[in-house]
């Protein structure tokens, strides 16, 4: 069986990573899910013609004051079109279940999620084929080759640390073992969390395969506080400091920082090796047999239109998926440098793809959970 996880190869600066593939959802959905609206509102699939979609996401570009990405962005849309959005938000591995689970009654019309959850949509058959316009402009790694899905924010994967009470964060892997952060770290649950499932991602690329990350990981164990089914809801831990270590992505930790004054965003590398991180976008599809098909491709394509796309940065904190769109605004400018000398691999998802479940499997035992 190969562990093989690492592909190096350094994309330009700042660019976004490829489709992601796998995988099968591995723990049981916990927690309750957030929604922008009622729920009962879902179930209005009679009417094809209703001006209203439903939205399942990823956690990240909902921001918590109202002046997140998707907030503009579906106001905008509103107004534009006449069409609501509903809003249903969890982990990328919870909206996936989420959404298995209704193929007899879909309630979805737009799946968004990251890495590598929505090749795992497609390879249940979660997607219909549609290419947005604007989907021209996305690089072809951005987006599945048959149409499916396509990247809609670009972001990478990152740690979040306490800059007040940690005066600079670690620089390695190995300073996690530490006693001094027993009860002060915490990740995401991989298979559950897109962010947490890249930990396993990173930990297997940085450290040479499968066997030395799942040691390593095992031995972190002893300093993580528990399974989170939710990246996002560690950051205002770390800020208010029942947290010192957490893991994130460069996106939402950076938008959060807006509000999270103690929130900071590093990199972790391996001891004697360079910072790396890997793509992480926010991908979205076509849910087959979606009740208001019209309506969520109109809203797809506004997604990729040259307004949403220039919002990215500026109100989202985040990476324009088109290629074209050549932000300068100040978080694009400060984004650049929290970028800066971190080297971008290229996952082998091929590889991931075909032995997700060993992984993930191994982590489990790993660490126990």
């Amino acid at each position: 069986m190969r562990t093989r996880i690492t592909n190096r190869k350094h994309p330009k600066p700042l660019r976004r990573l490829p489709h992601v593939s796998y995988l099968k959802p591995v723990a049981a959905i916990s927690g309750a899910l957030v929604l922008a609206g009622s729920l009962a509102a879902c179930s209005e699939t009679a009417d094809k013609n209703a001006k209203v979609i439903t939205v399942y996401s990823a956690d990240g570009l909902k921001g918590e004051d109202g002046n997140g990405w998707y907030d503009t962005v579906f106001k905008d849309f509103e107004k534009e079109t006449g069409i609501k959005v509903k809003y249903v938000e969890g982990g990328s591995g919870e909206m996936v279940q989420r959404a298995t689970r209704e193929k007899s009654n879909t309630q979805a019309d737009v799946l968004i999620t990251l890495p590598p959850f929505i090749q795992q949509a497609d390879n249940k058959g979660l997607l219909q084929t549609y290419t947005p316009k604007g989907a021209q402009q996305v690089a072809p790694s951005d987006k599945d080759p048959d149409g499916k899905w396509t990247s809609v924010v670009n972001n990478y994967f990152s740690f979040a640390y306490n800059k007040k009470e940690l005066k600079q964060p670690p620089k390695t892997w190995e300073e996690l073992l530490d006693g001094k952060y027993k009860n002060k770290l915490q990740y995401s649950t991989p298979g559950v969390a897109g962010d947490g499932t890249a930990v396993v991602i990173k930990a297997m690329h940085d450290f040479g395969g499968k066997d030395a990350a799942m040691d390593y990981l095992g031995d972190l164990q002893s300093n993580n506080v528990g399974p989170s089914s939710s990246t996002s809801k560690l950051a205002p831990k770390i800020d208010k400091g029942e947290l010192h270590i957490a893991n994130g992505d460069v996106q939402m930790n950076y938008k959060q920082s807006k509000t999270m004054p103690h929130l900071g965003i590093w990199f972790p590398a391996k001891k004697g090796g360079n910072p790396t991180t890997f793509a992480l976008p926010y991908a979205a599809g076509l849910v087959n047999k979606a009740p208001h098909s019209a309506n969520a491709k109109k809203f797809l394509d506004y997604l990729l239109s040259e307004t949403a796309q220039r919002q990215v940065s500026d109100i989202g904190g985040g990476f324009a998926a088109r290629t074209d769109i050549n932000a300068t605004d100040p978080n694009a400018t400060a984004l650049a440098q929290i970028m800066k000398g971190v080297e971008v691999f290229k996952p082998d998802w091929k590889d991931i793809d075909e032995n997700y479940e060993e992984y993930i499997d191994a982590w489990k035992s790993a660490t126990g959970n």
